[in-house]
């Protein structure tokens, strides 16, 4: 069993194959980056410019890759994650769920984040409890060890959390501002659903991301993984990237994945598909509704 739960998923058959960023494949682009008559400042200036982000303080405080938000820039992430969760509850279909912020061992081994991920995960001996780094990790416990009944499914949830990650493996990346840090709130829809309808729900939760994107009227690509750059849970997986003027780079705001009966066969989540039948394992899905840094 320790050896099996090292064992990733398996890439679908339309991932493409490759091993570096390099060899994903752009599927969608919206919107064209803006141009401007003068030289754009990465969002690390621009915020302590506008006293909207407080680095020093973050680090006077917690450390390194951590930072604190005050006045406009505070009230700024709590109205996105207001609306966003609005947005996927009034229009998408999704049903709120506030949730613990520390789990069990036993629901991170569901979700796949243990073994695997150990070392980037903050730990409570003494309970024996961890701190959640996405909202995907106690979503997918919530119905651990059940079997759902005929016609409850497909299930949609959405969820504000913060995310903690000690980012060990990011070492020297990403060192300059909020794109790589220890704490940050995303907003994460997730799905749990019948195997034949994964693949459909999987473009359906990427434009769920894109929707609030393009309400925000911000550029952004979709990228379709390549096997080597998927998650350790996801058979596809599709990320979503928003222009970011200041840095010239494409950015990543969601990771929507398929995880097929990955997360379904650890954390034991069935479901009869009509009275009396024989329990199947679901498929579950999630993605950034988005990720607010």
């Amino acid at each position: 069993d320790e050896e099996l739960l090292k064992l990733p998923n398996l890439p679908h058959a339309d991932v493409p194959p490759g091993i570096h960023e390099s060899d994903n494949v752009v599927v969608q682009t919206w919107g064209d980056p803006p141009s401007f008559d003068f030289t754009p400042l990465p969002h690390w200036e621009l915020g302590e410019r506008l006293g909207i982000i407080d680095f020093a303080r973050g680090t006077k405080l917690s450390g390194s890759r951590f930072y604190t938000l005050t006045g406009a820039g505070a009230r700024m992430q709590r109205a996105l994650i207001s609306w966003m969760l609005d947005l996927h509850v009034q229009e998408h279909g999704y049903r709120e769920v506030y949730l613990p912020y520390m789990v069990r061992r036993e629901v991170m081994v569901g979700s796949g984040n243990l073994p695997k991920f150990g070392e980037n995960l903050y730990h409570d001996e003494e309970d024996d409890l961890w701190l959640i780094p996405t909202a995907e990790v106690p979503l997918t416990g919530m119905h651990r060890d059940e079997i759902l009944e005929p016609g409850s499914l497909p299930i949609y949830y959405v969820a504000h959390t913060p995310c903690f990650r000690r980012e060990k493996a990011a070492a020297g990346k990403d060192t300059r501002g909020i794109k790589r840090v220890h704490q940050f709130d995303k907003v994460e829809m997730y799905k749990l659903v019948a195997p034949e309808t994964s693949r459909e729900e999987l473009e359906r939760l990427a434009d769920n991301a894109g929707e609030v994107c393009r309400r925000l009227s911000i550029p952004y690509r979709v990228l379709k993984l390549c096997a080597g750059e998927m998650g350790f849970a996801s058979a596809m997986t599709y990320d979503l990237e928003m222009w970011a003027p200041g840095c010239r780079e494409w950015l990543e705001v969601s990771s929507c994945s398929n995880c097929t009966d990955f997360q379904a066969r650890r954390a034991n989540i069935r479901f009869r598909p009509e009275p009396g039948a024989r329990p199947q394992l679901v498929h579950t899905l999630n993605g950034s509704g988005l990720a607010i840094p």
